[in-house]
């Protein structure tokens, strides 16, 4: 196809990565289930193995499917090269092993998901690895972290779930200037709303069970970074394990044609929650990028095309009563994820971040009212009806004082 600056997002969608073979003449991409892959003679099954010759080996190493998702992940990204992963966390457990030694720091904004708080935290330290963090606006702090044993900048932007905005172009500077490689999660923007690596970032990762997706029938991982910088990510992939399958990269690389169409009435509907959720008068605070009085909005605005599809906001009530309201809802499902068609709603200290303890929560202020919407594609005037009819159960001061 053509250079990846001469095609717009949509063009890159379906087409990026994709070979026309003559020979087949298919359009859909064929699912590669070979376990394995023969050559023709052993001098090409040695030139194979030392990285002399590009082929297929073993499905553990590499599969044609697989390479046909990664390489449309790195042309919508703008990366050398990508590699996918059996989840999100395998990707950035791998992409943190793979850049980190016994002795080694690293620093990374306190605003993470959960698990990979929990991996940093809990999992990081057994191995001698010194872990610290640092508010996501901190950016004077950020500097003064790193230090001459720091190998790794780690953040995510906008943070889950209270859609903290990191400003991308300021941590890239940091790491050039320390120069230590930086790695962010890009999740929730997706490549069509945000691309870290035209801002000086090394890494950049998904959890493809996402957005990337979008169908919420697959679970999967990508790290998207240099060319030679992957080849040890490659070769902790190789010995971990943790490739993505075949029939999972087929369903991936299949969602990713329709990415940049999704993502305009995900940005679209996350707007239009979001400023009737301000409105409310059973709402606290609603936390979205999109609206002028976030507090990154601005920041949001230079780097990201669009706002994306999730919403939080606290309920202006208790646990129970927040519960009850989200209980109340109907359209939109009570479940954990994000990036589908289908909306979803949860109570990040019930899902996400459930094992983080009260205390972070408390200090990532993560309260027990907040909700998070992961608005999918349908109507933005059903899920407006679903979220007042749910909301009316929480009472109002007048009734509460009843």
């Amino acid at each position: 196809m053509p250079s990846r600056d001469a095609t717009g997002p949509s063009t890159r969608s379906v087409h990026a990565g994709r070979v026309r073979d003559r020979e087949s003449g298919h359009v859909a991409t064929p699912i590669h289930l070979s376990s394995t892959f023969f050559s023709r003679n052993t001098r090409e099954l040695i030139e194979y193995l030392e990285g002399r010759r590009s082929a297929n080996f073993y499905s553990r190493y590499s599969n044609p499917t697989v390479e046909a998702a990664e390489e449309k992940i790195a042309e919508l990204e703008g990366g050398e090269r990508a590699l996918c992963f059996g989840s999100g966390m395998a990707a950035i457990s791998t992409l943190l092993l793979s850049q980190l030694r016994h002795g080694d720091g690293i620093v990374a904004t306190r605003e993470l998901y959960g698990g990979t708080f929990e991996f940093i935290e809990r999992m990081l330290p057994r191995w001698g690895i010194s872990v610290t963090f640092v508010d996501p606006g901190d950016l004077r702090g950020l500097e003064a972290a790193v230090g001459p044993m720091t190998r790794l900048i780690y953040t995510e932007t906008p943070t889950n779930p209270r859609l903290t905005v990191v400003d991308l172009r300021a941590v890239a500077e940091i790491a050039r200037r320390k120069q230590v490689p930086c790695a962010v999660d890009n999740t929730f923007a997706s490549p069509i709303n945000q691309r870290p690596i035209g801002f000086g970032f090394d890494f950049v990762l998904h959890s493809a069970t996402k957005y990337l997706g979008g169908h919420c029938d697959l679970i999967g991982g990508v790290v998207v970074g240099p060319r030679d910088r992957m080849k040890e990510v490659w070769q902790h992939r190789k010995l971990l394990g943790g490739i993505l399958d075949p029939h999972a990269a087929y369903l991936l690389e299949r969602g990713m044609k329709t990415l940049a169409l999704r993502m305009e009435r995900h940005n679209e509907n996350g707007l239009a929650i979001a400023r009737h959720l301000a409105e409310h008068p059973r709402v606290r605070r609603v936390f979205y990028p999109g609206l002028p009085g976030h507090p990154g909005h601005e920041i949001a605005k230079r780097q990201m095309s669009g706002f994306g599809g999730v919403v939080s906001f606290e309920v202006d009530a208790g646990k129970e009563e927040t519960t009850r309201a989200v209980e109340a809802l109907e359209l939109m499902y009570l479940a954990p994820s994000l990036g589908g068609v289908e909306t979803l709603v949860s109570q990040p200290t019930n899902t996400s971040h459930y094992f983080v303890s009260p205390e972070e929560r408390a200090a990532q202020g993560i309260s027990d009212s907040l909700v998070r919407i992961a608005l999918g594609i349908e109507d933005p005037a059903d899920l407006i009806r679903d979220l007042d009819r749910a909301l009316e159960t929480v009472p109002s001061e007048e009734r509460a004082r009843r």
